[in-house]
């Protein structure tokens, strides 16, 4: 049975599992803490930012959640209401995870509408790789903390007095973009492999990848081998990055052009035995498909892979304003609609999870 097929019958059962769409988003945040937190964050804090998009009651009041400055925004991220009551029932839950060095809030264009087709999306801030702050050289190069961020995150909903009764745990999938492609296939049960990665990148130092990063070009490419790694602090945490980081429950995983693939021991991709879709646009130079979503999608046993053309990395991001493509240097990658790209890429996301959760 194809997962569209699947996915039909699973929305002709929603009354049953409780998987309603919604119409009103709400938006709340929490947090928590993690061991490393406090390493990878520049100012030392062990608070790990949490964001959750669910469906709403009826009738409250959602508010844009463009990012810029008031009346002159950068990005177009969608629409939610700030604390506003569950709708009723259990939801099922995505756990998603942002890009090297983006936001919760920049992965809203996904996590809302998710939430208004019935699911509750949680996402953080991943300490020292993130938009919000100062990007460190700890934050950068330890990849695999970004899945305990997501374990904690979830941990702390499901003790949450307000949200733990509106979330069926069992029900969960995860979610990526970018890094968070990555961070996705550990939380499903890849293990991350230094080793690989170094070699990969040794031998191919023009893979995007490899090279610096726009968002941070001192502290990514070479300089995680010849820099980051040689910290102390950071090698004795080293130790734990080819741990299980997965979570059992994971029904389903779902990828917006994921990178450092290479950052995954080949072997691993087999302990992924879940449903799993990746999709990817063909003009991407920064998570080149060919050394990323190919590699994944051939090694993960009934993946399947959506490529869109002409579609770059940066246009998985929140819509970029006319501004935003004359003065932020991502945005100028954009040369296709972003609506469209969207559009295509959450009709996958809501097949597959409809059809697994």
């Amino acid at each position: 049975m194809s997962i569209l097929t699947r996915a039909c019958l699973a929305l002709a059962l929603t009354s049953a599992l409780g998987v309603a769409s919604a119409t009103t988003v709400g938006e709340m945040h929490r947090s928590t803490t993690t061991p490393t937190a406090a390493m990878r964050d520049a100012s030392h804090s062990n608070s790990l930012a949490i964001t959750v998009w669910y469906p709403a009651v009826e009738g409250a009041k959602e508010e844009p959640l463009d990012m810029g400055s008031p009346g002159h925004p950068l990005f177009i991220a969608g629409h939610a209401a700030q604390d506003a009551a569950f709708a009723p029932g259990r939801h099922p839950v995505v756990l998603l995870s942002h890009g090297f060095g983006g936001t919760a809030r920049m992965m809203s264009w996904f996590g809302t509408e998710l939430a208004r087709a019935g699911y509750v999306v949680v996402s953080v801030n991943h300490p020292g790789n993130n938009g919000m702050g100062p990007m460190t050289a700890a934050g950068a190069a330890m990849w695999w903390e970004r899945a305990e961020d997501l374990k904690a995150a979830f941990a702390a909903v499901r003790k949450d007095g307000v949200i733990a009764a509106h979330i069926d745990p069992t029900r969960l999938g995860v979610a990526g973009f970018s890094a968070g492609g990555f961070t996705a296939f550990l939380l499903a049960g890849a293990r991350a492999d230094i080793p690989h990665l170094k070699a990969f990148c040794d031998s191919h130092p023009d893979d995007g990848v490899c090279k610096p990063q726009k968002e941070a070009p001192d502290i990514s490419g070479p300089a995680l081998f010849h820099k980051a790694y040689d910290d102390p602090a950071i090698k004795a945490q080293i130790a734990h990055a080819a741990d299980d980081h997965s979570i059992p429950a994971v029904k389903a995983v779902f990828t917006l052009a994921p990178a450092l693939v290479q950052a995954i021991a080949p072997d691993s991709f087999v302990r992924i035995h879940v449903p799993t879709a990746i999709v990817v646009g063909d003009n991407d130079k920064v998570a080149e498909p060919v050394t990323n979503a190919d590699i994944a999608v051939k090694a993960i046993a009934g993946a399947t892979i959506t490529r869109l053309p002409g579609v770059g990395h940066y246009d998985f991001l929140s819509t970029c304003t006319g501004a935003a493509k004359a003065t932020v240097p991502i945005c100028a990658d954009v040369t296709v609609s972003q609506a469209q790209t969207h559009a295509e890429a959450l009709a996958k996301a809501k097949a597959l999870f409809g059809a697994t959760l």
